[in-house]
């Protein structure tokens, strides 16, 4: 039963994505009807992966310049993640192999969905779907680093899979996907 009735969207911002403000009318569980205003910020879906070498036993990670992190403590503002990037016009699947080219260089063409997740229902609208695939030197077909036109900087970085899970003890990880799927290779076994 939907018991939310949108009453009004107000574009508050469209400058990089889109901040709207809501007003909708919500019906309480004894039937009575109230009114609220949220914020919801729409950068559009994303897709999230880790690619793994199960004989090295590593994980290859990306680290890059975050301003929300630099602005929220983070004294350098570069944060140690899984290669994620935006859906844009494709499915999540061709995303994420886009992306992986992009920022790691490496071009796989088997992906494995292993979940898909909202990271902050409170105030973002998008879901993450999330990948893990495997890896080997023969799929490395450039240096990887993003694209200069997205203003990408990304560095490219391979671990030992123990290593990254004590990146995530020590506070090196602070990346809520990568540290999802870090500990989803840990749990099922994989590595």
């Amino acid at each position: 039963m939907n018991n939310i009735n949108i009453l009004s969207t107000e574009v508050l911002s469209d400058n990089w994505y889109v901040l709207n403000k809501v007003t909708y009318e919500i019906t309480q569980r004894d039937g009575s009807k109230q009114i609220q205003n949220r914020e919801a910020y729409d950068r559009g879906n994303g897709a999230a992966i880790l690619l793994y070498n199960e004989a090295k036993q590593t994980v290859i990670l990306t680290r890059q310049f975050r301003l929300p992190t630099f602005l929220n403590g983070n004294p350098s503002g570069m944060l140690i993640e899984a290669c994620a990037g935006l859906l844009d016009q494709d499915n999540p699947e061709d995303c994420i192999k886009r992306e992986t080219e992009e920022e790691t260089g490496y071009q796989i063409s088997e992906v494995t969905k292993v979940f898909e997740a909202y990271m902050s229902p409170g105030s973002v609208t998008e879901i993450i779907y999330f990948f893990i695939a495997a890896y080997d030197t023969s799929m490395k077909i450039h240096h990887g680093g993003g694209l200069a036109h997205e203003e990408e900087h990304i560095e490219v970085l391979e671990f030992p899979f123990e290593t990254a899970l004590g990146m995530i003890d020590s506070g090196e990880i602070k990346d809520a996907k990568t540290m999802m799927l870090i500990q989803h290779l840990r749990l099922k076994g994989i590595l």
